[in-house]
């Protein structure tokens, strides 16, 4: 794999570290500022929100500049957006610097796909892609945890400090090892707007939406279920996180893998065994050793989806595959968001804290049969030798094979 793959890792290191620290933080956060813990977790919120509606504005703000610059661009965004949360003397100042930082969220990922792709050859695309979210996956290993403690033993904002470093040393990778390519020809805005015509691209960010929705409906709540049914003290609850984010980190390079050698059966098994697995934990979380076991094979199976998901929406955009992969990254955030409302809505419901798991498993099975119908419908339109809807001409596709 090419060392530049290093760099965009570095770089989603960063991003999935300032993403998920702060629900470790916020009640040092909460008490700096003398606002409630509703009230903090709008740092929360917030970010998600920027990540889905600044995923399609930076890359379309970014469509005139070559990809290598615009991820130097998206690099200082997140370091300035970090600064400003580590130095905000408001908690809305910090408010601000949490969505500034989460604007280059998705449209790095998106471009960091694309560019991650077209740096190896056809068949080892998903694993290339797979490689740049290991940074991502292993931020909940490492970085969170460590942040977290960073920021318990010398304060909450050394820690948005030292996420910014990671910042300044991801703008470098990028600036030293990625490529400079230049901006292809004969691609424009309208031919990235042209790929949502397709059902496939379309059904792609669906499944996004619904199976990585599964995993958080059950991750939202994990806190409670693991101390208050499991039995766990207040203190696992880190270990337990570490322990699902190195579930996530096999599942994304089992998944990136495999998806290289049959993306769709892939989807088949990740997905059907997620859905699986999310209902039994309605069961194995009133057990500790079950309940840690289930939580592994959660992070595993969730992001086995990643990397055939984020590389069937490049497949299918053809050759301008740039805002439908930064899009697809924001159906992550919308996942998020839908899920975790939901898990609250049965958790309020008297349920029990073990009930998101079934709105997990609900949501899991929706996008297996959205795998199976996108499937089927690739097999007829292969079979009818139509023309994919919404694909670009051929001259763009040719003139982007250098992206």
């Amino acid at each position: 794999m090419p060392l530049a793959l290093l760099a965009l890792a570095i770089g989603a290191f960063g991003i999935g570290t300032t993403e998920f620290v702060i629900m470790g933080l916020l009640p040092e956060v909460a008490s700096d500022y003398g606002v409630s813990i509703p009230t903090a977790g709008y740092l929360v919120t917030g970010y998600a929100l920027g990540v889905m509606f600044g995923a399609p504005l930076m890359t379309v703000l970014g469509t005139r500049v070559p990809r290598k610059r615009m991820l130097m661009l998206l690099m200082g965004l997140f370091i300035v957006g970090n600064l400003l949360s580590a130095l905000a003397p408001a908690f809305a100042v910090m408010l601000i610097g949490r969505v500034v930082a989460s604007l280059a969220h998705g449209a790095f990922f998106g471009i960091g796909s694309v560019v991650a792709a077209d740096l190896v050859a056809p068949h080892k695309k998903a694993g290339a892609i797979a490689m740049m979210f290991t940074g991502l996956t292993v931020a909940n290993v490492v970085g969170v945890p460590l942040g977290t403690l960073v920021g318990q033993a010398a304060g909450w904002r050394v820690t948005f400090a030292v996420v910014a470093a990671l910042g300044v040393v991801g703008l470098l990778g990028v600036a030293r090892l990625v490529p400079d390519v230049p901006r292809a020809e004969g691609v424009r805005l309208r031919h990235e707007l042209a790929a949502f015509k397709n059902v496939q691209v379309l059904l792609a960010m669906a499944m996004t939406v619904l199976g990585f929705g599964g995993v958080f409906a059950a991750i939202t709540y994990i806190a409670p279920m693991m101390t208050r049914v499991a039995g766990f003290a207040d203190g696992s609850v880190t270990w337990l996180l570490v322990l699902f984010g190195l579930g996530m980190v096999g599942g994304n390079l089992v998944g990136g893998r495999f998806a290289d050698r049959a993306l769709m059966p892939m989807l088949y098994i990740s997905l059907g065994a997620l859905s699986v697995v999310l209902a039994l934990f309605t069961l194995t979380a009133h057990d500790k050793v079950a309940s840690a076991v289930t939580l592994f094979l959660i992070g595993a199976l969730g992001f086995a989806t990643v990397p055939p998901l984020q590389k069937r929406v490049l497949d299918h955009a053809h050759g301008a595959p740039t805002l439908a992969s930064a899009v697809n990254i924001g159906a992550f955030n919308l996942g998020n968001a839908l899920s975790a409302w939901l898990g609250g809505v049965v958790i309020a419901a008297g349920l029990g804290y073990t009930a998101p798991n079934w709105v997990g498993a609900v949501l899991a099975a929706a996008a297996l049969v959205l795998a199976v119908v996108s499937a089927t419908l690739e097999r007829r339109g292969s079979a009818s030798g139509g023309v994919v809807a919404g694909s670009v001409p051929a001259e763009q596709r040719s003139a982007a094979v250098h992206h």
